[in-house]
């Protein structure tokens, strides 16, 4: 995985397989990012919504639909694999409740329970707003008419600087520096800040765009252009002459 994170913290963290997660997010997002049907961002598109209940309702289901989709998943994988990402699943769940019982001083299971609910529903609202203002928007490529790698980095990624209460939230530089993490996946995201000059000075060098926009200008954006972007299908962009 990148950035040092090891199986073992995927698993007690997302709930998924660190081989699922390296497949699904390294391999084909970034592989094939803004590629329809291959790494664009559709995981997270639910047309059946209006914008107000997708942005502000519909996350706090996300902890609860992440087990179940990750309990889906281990039917395809080998049985000690499975085992494995059962047991430190199941580490992680209980690890939390066992902190809020025993350290913060919650007196019931059942307030416990609730809490770690919520904890989970909002860090849910930074990673699903995240997930999707990095993306959507931007050029959209076919299979068969898909960019050089660089070219489909710089067009399909944009960089989210700056919002202190998410980046808090997240407890993690990444959500700042998108488009070095898609470009430099190995390095930890404490560096992203550093290389963002040398970055952002090759991209207009080579006369390659370098995209960056606030949180909030983004989530506007969305707002305003949700039936384009979530309900209607994406326009493909020609790339001809970029190849």
């Amino acid at each position: 995985m990148q950035s040092g994170v090891t199986k073992e913290q995927v698993a007690v963290c997302t709930a998924f397989t660190a081989e699922f997660g390296k497949f699904s997010h390294v391999n084909m997002h970034h592989g094939y990012t803004n590629v329809v049907d291959l790494g664009d961002s559709s995981t997270w598109k639910l047309p059946c919504l209006n914008r107000y209940v997708y942005m502000f309702l519909a996350p706090f289901l996300i902890p609860i639909i992440t087990p179940l989709v990750a309990l889906e998943r281990l039917r395809k994988v080998e049985l000690l694999i499975a085992l494995r990402t059962l047991g430190l699943i199941s580490l992680g769940l209980y690890s939390q409740y066992w902190l809020l019982l025993n350290v913060s001083g919650f007196r019931s299971p059942s307030s416990a329970l609730v809490c770690m609910l919520l904890i989970r529903a909002l860090l849910a609202h930074p990673f699903l707003h995240v997930n999707i203002f990095q993306h959507i928007g931007l050029p959209m490529f076919s299979r068969d008419k898909k960019p050089q790698r660089i070219h489909m980095m710089t067009l399909g990624v944009l960089n989210l600087p700056g919002c202190r209460c998410w980046t808090g939230l997240l407890a993690t530089r990444s959500s700042v520096a998108t488009l070095r993490q898609s470009l430099l996946t190995a390095p930890p995201p404490a560096i992203f800040q550093q290389v963002k000059p040398v970055v952002s000075r090759f991209l207009h060098e080579k006369q390659l765009p370098y995209q960056e926009d606030s949180y909030l200008a983004r989530f506007r954006l969305f707002l305003n252009r949700y039936e384009e972007l979530m309900v209607q299908a994406p326009l493909i962009t020609e790339v001809v002459g970029l190849q």
